[in-house]
């Protein structure tokens, strides 16, 4: 998709569609009254019939518009003038913007709507770009015939009031284009099935996006090499496959060179059948989706290498398939991890904290002043929180706070979760160091208390992103998150200009 930014009056404008926000109770805009009145009146006219109520999301199409250089003008439901928010008016954009992409407009101009109270122009607009991006996502590349709209939506021009406006809705159309280029990146590798998208695929991936950038760098570790480490954890995964597991590394220098880097560690469980302690069958095509925490952390990389972020990154991926096979885990093996610290296995469905315990001991070595992890990995966390927020567990709760911060004000949310010492216990094995369950109550929180284990020596919080990853159902398909979350952790410490 290509953005711009321009100033008004919208009503000159010459565009496919011009697309205008109107509160319900017929209430309007300051920006649609301009346009309004330069119009005679004629979306008053339709306010006044009743019969498009202005409730978010709401679509009124008007053709030929006289007194417009548009050919159409989109009116959109933007609901009440005392709840609107940026959230809400990503979600009435995306409605919106879904329209446009069937109603053969090649191109639209969005008058960005204000309410004469503040100024949210940065916000709105990076709402606005975000719900373009989801609107016009499609996946087709394993169909024999791809359907694509036959005239879809390419160019998006944002029209603000004043330069002031227009320089801010500049930052946020670039910072929203880069965010979602990584998320589509992100959601491309999920939904690809577990036969083609393998660990070697993924760590290829990861190799092409770091060709040609100065600044990024990938380097893939073997099964040899990381045997050499004693990741014996990592690689007692990866047994049961005849897909080799691959721990990619990608480094982004883009601060100075005496600056600590932030680490993102990604759970990248290709496809994960549960071993021997093998998952139902309903629903099992879904495991594909184990990896989306490796997916999302190479394309929050992608989005900093396309702005360039003045800060150093590192993104390590453990990448691997869980299967049941002869050589595979079996409930009551002991394997000892890259830390030395030894696990007994009691359910071999709980593998996500087996290749990430040894990831994050591998991070050691860059000295990292933060570390994040983010894993698909506990289905408590999807009871707990549904398909709203990740789970946020931490053992810095300035970092914790860091991320919620950034989770609220881009709309992907994070919620803390508890990570108290009384919950260690759980994890106590008669036979081995720990247990890598601890039973059945609070399982997202002892997950998190394994793997803070082997997060001693650094600043550490953990995002269980279960809920959040994909959708299920007639919406099957992953989502992009939390590539919008980290960015926007990555741009604040960045300390970029929103």
């Amino acid at each position: 998709m290509d953005y711009s930014c321009k100033l008004g009056p919208a009503g000159n404008l010459k565009t496919a569609c011009l697309v205008v926000g109107v509160f319900a109770k017929n209430r309007m805009p300051p920006q649609t009254e301009v346009l309004d009145d330069a119009l005679g009146g004629q979306i008053k006219a339709v306010l006044k019939r009743q019969d498009f109520a202005a409730d978010t999301a709401d679509t009124q199409m008007l053709y030929e518009p006289r007194g417009a250089a548009a050919a159409r003008i989109l009116l959109v439901g933007l609901g009440d003038h005392k709840d609107f928010a940026p959230g809400l008016f990503g979600k009435a954009m995306q409605a919106a913007f879904a329209v446009l992409n069937r109603s053969g407009a090649a191109d639209c101009a969005l008058v960005l709507p204000g309410t004469g109270e503040n100024d949210d122009t940065y916000r709105l607009t990076r709402a606005a770009v975000d719900a373009a991006e989801t609107a016009v996502y499609r996946f087709d590349r394993c169909k024999s015939e791809s359907k694509p709209p036959k005239k879809p939506l390419k160019r998006i021009a944002i029209v603000v009031d004043n330069r002031a406006q227009l320089a801010s809705a500049k930052r946020a159309a670039e910072h929203g284009r880069a965010i979602g280029n990584g998320s589509r990146f992100a959601k491309d590798l999920a939904n690809l099935p577990g036969n083609l998208c393998t660990p070697s695929y993924l760590a290829e991936q990861a190799q092409a996006l770091a060709r040609g950038k100065r600044k990024l760098k990938a380097n893939v570790l073997s099964e040899a090499q990381m045997d050499r480490l004693g990741m014996g954890s990592l690689l007692s995964v990866s047994r049961g496959s005849r897909q080799t597991a691959k721990l990619i590394v990608l480094e982004y220098k883009g601060g100075k060179a005496s600056s600590k880097p932030i680490a993102l560690v990604g759970k990248g469980l290709t496809f994960d059948a549960g071993g021997i302690s093998i998952k139902p069958a309903a629903n099992m095509d879904e495991m594909k989706y184990d990896m989306c925490g490796g997916a999302s952390v190479l394309g929050t990389l992608a989005a900093v290498a396309e702005l360039e972020l003045p800060l150093n990154v590192v993104g390590v991926v453990p990448s691997s398939e869980n299967l049941p096979d002869g050589d595979a885990n079996k409930p009551g093996d002991i394997v000892t991890s890259m830390s030395g610290q030894t696990i007994e296995i009691l359910n071999t469905d709980a593998e996500g904290r087996l290749i990430l315990c040894d990831a994050l001991t591998y991070t050691e070595r860059f000295d990292p002043a933060a570390v994040i992890d983010v894993a698909t990995l506990t289905g408590a966390c999807i009871v707990a929180l549904g398909d709203q927020a990740s789970g946020l567990m931490t053992n810095d709760d300035a970092l914790g706070a860091e991320i919620l911060e950034a989770g609220e004000a881009c709309g992907d949310r994070a919620w803390q979760l508890p990570l108290w010492d009384e919950y260690q216990k759980q994890l106590d094995s008669n036979f081995a160091d720990m247990a890598n369950i601890g039973g059945r109550g609070a399982g997202t929180i002892t997950a998190a208390c394994f793997l803070s284990r082997f997060a001693k020596k650094f600043k550490w919080a953990h995002l269980d992103i279960a809920g959040i990853a994909w959708l299920g159902g007639a919406q099957k398909g992953a989502t992009g998150r939390p590539v919008p979350l980290l960015t926007e952790f990555l741009l604040r410490r960045a300390k970029a200009k929103m």
